[in-house]
Parts: structure tokens; sequence; C-alpha cells
């Protein structure tokens, strides 16, 4: 097709061919428009100013010549159908819509409602709610047939309800004999449990025993996370699981043992060595931290991995976390807590030493690495001092490395050790003759662990042990643990449990070391200081269930209906009988030890951070009532204190915290004030706030 500007009309071309109309069959043109009345073409066709197409190539949009006959009416632009299929009317009811039955298996004849909340009833009387929610179910699972249109809603319940049952003639009645809204208030089940005849008429159709496979099938798939109901049922449920757990737990006696020290002292090889001594740790396992320790060039430390678990702690050989593990003796059960040694982690130690009975104060005796960490600045000095503190009565000196080519098990060395550590142990306020125990061992080869040394590499031990010179007459570390004895553990006593994490599994799972009293499963407590009661759901000692724990023990206990929010580090589980003090103020007696360099004289406003326990908390010094200096001349009203002496005080506490005096419960009457990394008192709380009546 072309265009003749001087004759202004279109004319085929001869390459194209001559134009044909379309035929009915084919699709017209998308924008195939009418010619004008006067002959011009369908677009105002202006000479083109560029030079004309190529006639040999077809234009891609040919439009028909202005003569030719446009078609009617293209067949896109056909006028729908007055109603298409696609836009029916659907059915009044259609098949999808109609309610599905409740429960497969069950008869879909049309069932009492009395029958139904009874057996919902029986399930759990704190899910009445939900057996509600299934009798309106249950009225309405009367299916629709389909494809023809489906009954009403209202239809199906008239059908499938008993008119003579018991809970839909008080239905009936609160709706004050309107059937309609009766059947309304029956489909909103969560409404009816506000009316005391409707929960009267559940509870006395309960227990019927019928559909007993759907009760089952639905106690099990039931996770209540709630707080403790009130309801008969739930007690029930609750003893029943009481019962379940008839252990009584281990009669022998439970000992914490926590190993401090200077860093590199050994603490954590002595511990993996204690466990592979006492069988709990198999030899394929050992042979693998064998392997693991020389690929990183560390042949001694593959005992270490026992306990350090932690890839940080096996690639430097440091001890971050406090490690626990659980060995056992003949006569008695241990607790190892594994503390670091390293002054960056004193607050991670003292977190180990707070659980702990006894404490194991690894020192090394190669040379250099004693005086290390014994001088100004070693972790063996705050370490003994913070656990004197932290109420561990008694301390096991061990003499570590005696097998190093510089000690070669000298007797000299040893003494040289139990000299210089018996007067400091002596001003932590230890009675050495007492409370501290001093043992040679080797804690990489085993020597005097488990079994004596050789006489022939050290035969001064054993007239040593003979003779008490150490205040043992027990050759090995072992028969050391088993000959302590503890006291001050009152069974009887009200409980008092110090926690130390908690964590969610299943519910609230709170950790901590029963200090005083028992705690059993069922019994009703306190959490300190937000005074919230709770309900003791699972006891579990050593990882163990047991119905009971006894004083001394590690326990985890499971608090129903209480969130992770509402139990914190540092919170005391108490008796709902006679719970602690939760105080912000204390008066208390505290010895000055140390001063970071910034604060040379300790005065009112001093700030530190207050360790008691588990609780850490930022305290300021509101004022000093009196100073005791070291030739026991005593200041009243003094306005500072210098290093040495002892000081009586009043602190100020940021937060509330669970505490008691130390004549009262020395576990919670015992804390620390640090300050820049560093231990600067230790005291003791002398007097608390009067109760508020």
């Amino acid at each position: 097709m072309s265009f003749n500007p001087s004759a202004g009309e279109w004319k085929p071309s001869a390459s194209a061919g001559e134009w044909k109309p379309p035929s009915a069959s084919s699709k017209p043109l998308f924008d195939a428009r009418p010619p004008m009345p006067d002959g011009r073409p369908p677009f105002d066709a202006a000479p083109p100013t560029k030079p004309p197409f190529d006639a040999s190539k077809p234009v891609f949009d040919a439009r028909p010549p202005f003569d030719a006959a446009p078609p009617t009416k293209p067949a896109f632009d056909a006028a729908p159908p007055t109603k298409p299929k696609f836009d029916a009317a659907p059915p009044t009811k259609p098949a999808f819509d109609a309610r599905p039955p409740v429960s497969v298996g069950i008869s879909s004849k049309p069932t009492s409602i009395s029958s139904i909340g009874s057996k919902s009833a029986s399930i759990n009387s704190k899910k009445a709610t939900a057996s509600i929610s299934s009798i309106g179910a249950s009225i309405s699972s009367k299916p629709a047939p389909a494809p023809a249109p489906a009954p009403s809603a209202m239809e199906e319940d008239e059908d499938a309800i008993d008119e003579n049952d018991p809970l839909f003639v008080a239905v009936l009645k609160i709706a004050g004999g309107d059937k309609v809204k009766a059947m309304k208030m029956v489909g909103d089940p969560d409404s009816l449990m506000q009316y005391p005849e409707v929960v009267k008429i559940l509870e006395e159709t309960a227990g019927d025993g019928s559909e007993e496979d759907l009760t089952a099938g639905v106690s099990s798939m039931d996770i209540d996370d709630s707080k403790p109901s009130a309801t008969p049922v739930a007690m029930e449920e609750e003893e029943v699981a009481i019962e379940e757990v008839t252990d009584e737990g281990d009669p022998r006696e439970h000992l914490n043992l926590v190993f401090i020290g200077h860093v590199d002292a050994g603490k954590s090889t002595l511990s993996g060595n204690i466990l592979y001594l006492t069988d709990n740790v198999d030899k394929r396992t050992i042979e693998r931290y064998e392997r693991e320790a020389k690929d990183r060039n560390r042949e001694s430390w593959f005992l270490a991995f026992i306990m350090d678990t932690n890839e940080e702690e096996r690639a430097k050989g440091k001890t971050v976390e406090v490690g626990r593990a659980y060995f056992d003796t003949e006569v008695k059960r241990y607790t190892i807590l594994d503390a670091p040694g390293h002054k960056n982690y004193v607050p991670n130690m003292i977190m180990g030493a707070s659980q702990a009975d006894v404490g194991v104060l690894v020192i090394s005796a190669r040379k250099g690495e004693f005086e290390a960490g014994f001088e100004k600045g070693g972790q063996s000095r705050e370490h003994a001092m913070l656990c004197k503190t932290l109420g561990i009565s008694h301390m096991v000196v061990v003499i570590n490395k005696m097998d190093d080519p510089t000690v070669n098990w000298s007797k000299e060395r040893f003494d040289e050790c139990v000299t210089k550590l018996r007067p400091f142990l002596k001003s932590c306020g230890y009675m050495i003759k007492k409370e501290v125990k001093f043992i040679p061992i080797s804690g990489l080869s085993g020597a005097n662990v488990k079994d004596e040394v050789d006489p022939a590499a050290c035969p001064w031990w054993k007239k040593s042990c003979a003779a008490k010179e150490n205040n043992t007459d027990k050759p090995t570390l072992l028969q050391l643990f088993d000959s302590l004895v503890i006291s001050g553990r009152e069974a009887s006593a009200s409980v008092r449990i110090p926690l130390l994490d908690r964590y969610t599994d299943r519910g609230t799972i709170a950790m901590g070391k029963v200090e005083s009293g028992t705690v059993r499963q069922g019994q009703k407590v306190i959490i300190m200081p937000t005074r919230q009661q709770f309900k003791i759901e699972g006891v579990w000692a050593n990882e163990k269930p047991v119905a009971c724990a006894r004083p001394g023990e590690n326990v985890l206990i499971k608090i129903g209906g209480a969130s992770v929010e509402e139990i914190q580090k540092g919170y005391v589980v108490c008796s709902k009988e006679d719970p602690c003090r939760a105080v912000d103020k204390i008066i208390a007696s505290i010895a000055l030890v140390d001063l970071p360099d910034t604060l040379p004289v300790f005065s009112a406003g001093t700030t530190a951070i207050f360790h008691c326990q588990c609780v850490e908390e930022e305290c300021t010094v509101s004022q000093i009532f009196e100073t005791t200096n070291h030739k026991g001349v005593v200041t009243k009203n003094a306005s500072f204190a210098k290093v040495g002496m002892k000081v009586v005080v009043k602190l100020d506490i940021a937060r509330s915290i669970p505490c008691d005096t130390y004549d009262n419960a020395p576990f919670l009457g015992r804390f620390t004030l640090r300050n820049e990394g560093k231990t600067i008192a230790i005291g003791k709380i002398i007097k608390l706030p009067p109760k508020k009546v």
C-alpha cells in the first residue's frame, strides 16, 4: 500500500498485491476504523516530512483502503450476554459453607447438651469454656446436603437440640424464654460461663465416663501455661502429678565444690581428671580430647577439655563460664563448679562460689606461678577472700603441679607455699586448724587425687599425714572430701532458694541451691522481692526428678504460672508462711581490703557494685557511723575510712533486694563491694529497716 501525494489517494503497491476484505473467520484488526465521510483515510494523513517507507516491505500496521466497506461490528466488540455463566447467582447455602461435624467417629445423631457438657467437664474444669465451644459446634454439626441449598443454621440447631436437656432449659430460662436468643447464647459459649447455674450443671454432669478416647486425646495435646487455678479439678490433676514422683532423692550427703585460683593454676585439668578417675568420662572421649589438644599444640590441655566445652575456652585455654559436673563416691555425692581464674571474669566466679559448700583453692607450685598468683593483684588472694565472704566455711588448699621438673615433689617448696598462705587465709576469717586443709597433688598425672603418690617420688607425705602436719590425716584428695562435715543445714527451717538463672521449657524453670528448708512438689511459695505467690510443679536434683530436695542440693524447680519476666536472677524462693525481707537500705559492718587508684579514701557518696548471693546492684554509701583501725581505736561519725579499717556504714541500694541479717540467715547476710574491677570491701548485714505496718 502506498500513498500518492499528487493524487491524494491510496493505492495498493505491486509488491504487496491487491487488498482483500478480511474473511469472517479471520481476526479483525484491533484498531480497524471506518473511513471518513469525505473519503479521507481513517487518520489525518499529512504528507510525510521524511522519505516514504520502503514499499518492498509490508507496513506492520497496514490498514484497509478508504473505499473498503468496514465490518459492521468486529467480533471482539460483540456485546456480552445478558448474564454470563460465571456471574450466575450462587446458591443460598453452598456446599463448601456447610459446617463440619465436631469430631470424626462420633455419632452424627442429635446429642444432648448435658452429655456433651459432662464429657468436656471431665477433661478439665479449666477448659469449661472450650467444652461449651464444643457444645455450640455439636449443635451445628448437622451437615448440609450438596449441591442443593442447605437449611439455615437456626433450623439445624432446632433439629439437633433436645429441648428437655437441663443445660438448654437453663439457657432458655436465662434468655427469658426467647428460643432464638437462647440459640445465640449457646453459639457463644464464652458468655455462658458467667452464669453460676450453667457452671453448676456442667460440674454435676461431669465424669460420665463416655468417649474416653476423645478425652484422653484432648488431655495429651493440652499445654497449659496459665497461672494455677483454684478450681477443684486442677488441684486433683496436680496432686496426681505429685504422686507420680516418689523418689525422695539419694540419701548420701551432697557437697558443692568450687575450684578457684589464679589463671593457669590447673583448675580445669584437676576437675577433668577427677571425673576421669571416678569413671564419669569414658576412655574413647579422652582419646578424642588428646587428639584435639595435640592438633592445637597443647598436649597437656586434654583433661581441661572435659570441663571447658566452649570453643573460645579451648582455643585460649581460659575458663569463662562456670563449668558444672557431677561425681560421687561411696560416702557422698559431689557437684564440681569450675570457676574462671581471670580477673575479667570475677563476677562469674562469684556466681559459682555462691552455690558452693567447699572451696578448693588450686595453687601452682611451679617457680614464678605461685608468686604471680599470690602477690597483689593475683587472683589467688581475691578468690580466697571472696569465698569466705560468700559463706564457704571449708577451704581445701591444693598445691598443684608438684611433679613439675622445677619442683619434683620438693617438701621445701610445699612448705614455702603453705607458710605464705596461712597468715593470709587467717586474715580472711578462716580458722586454720579447723577449716583449712593442705595437700600436694599432680592434677595432670592424678597423683594424690584418687590414689596415693608413689612413696619413691614423695617419701615425706605419708609421715606428714600421720602427724597431721597439714590439718589432715587423709592421704588423697577424694578421701579428704569424704571426711569433711558441713554443719548448719536445717531441713525443717523455712525454705530459702536463691535463684541463679531461669529458662523456659514448657513452663518457667528456675535454677538455684537450697540453702535451708525442704522444697517439695505442690508446695506454695513466695518469690521475693516481688511477693508473688506460685506453686512448685516439679523438682529436679542433679537433673533427676525427685519429690523433694533438702539443703545443699542444686535444684531445678518448675514454677507454675510464672513467666520468665517474673523470675529473675537474684530472686529468692521462700516459704509462704515466712518469707525473707526485701529492702533497699541496710546497715552493715564492712572491712576495707583495697581501693582503686582513683579512690584514695572511702567516704559518704562512694559508689560500688553490691554482690549478695546472686544479686548484683549498684549501691551508695550514705553515712559512716564509726571506723575501727588496726590498733582497735574507734572513731564515731568519721568522715572517711582507709584500707585496713573496719567500718559500720549505711548503704542505699538502687533497687529492693531479698536479704536478711547475718545472725538470722548468714547466706543472705554476707556481701561484697566491688569497684573498677576490684574487690574493695567484704561485709555482713547487721540491721534492716523496721517492717512497715
